[in-house]
């Protein structure tokens, strides 16, 4: 019997390739967010203020609550708290010219 190998654990839970994408997505963007709040060193109320967000909101955002965000409510929440949102497009087979120049310097 073979085990089969996931690239992610969102790959695991989620039959669906998009929307096991949309959540690696998401969990990338909440967690940058929650990094960026625990950095201000600051009161959960004060930071929903500065994201212009209720402080509950915020709590489901830090508790991990992934079916309470959208994409682009969490890209707007990502923006207000200074972050630069990126999406990158790349071939499945595709490798960055750095890792290449580094195995060949290795």
């Amino acid at each position: 019997m073979s085990k089969k190998r996931y690239k992610s654990v969102w790959d695991a839970l989620e039959d669906d390739p998009i929307k096991a994408e949309r959540l690696k997505m998401q969990s990338s963007l909440m967690s940058g967010i929650e990094a960026q709040v625990q950095s201000w060193g600051i009161t959960q109320s004060e930071a929903a203020s500065r994201l212009g967000i209720s402080q509950p909101r915020l709590n489901d955002l830090l508790k991990g609550k992934f079916s309470k965000f959208r994409l682009d409510g969490l890209i707007k929440i990502a923006l207000s708290a200074g972050l630069d949102v990126q999406v990158k497009v790349k071939s499945p087979g595709a490798r960055k010219s750095s890792d290449r120049s580094e195995s060949r310097a290795a």
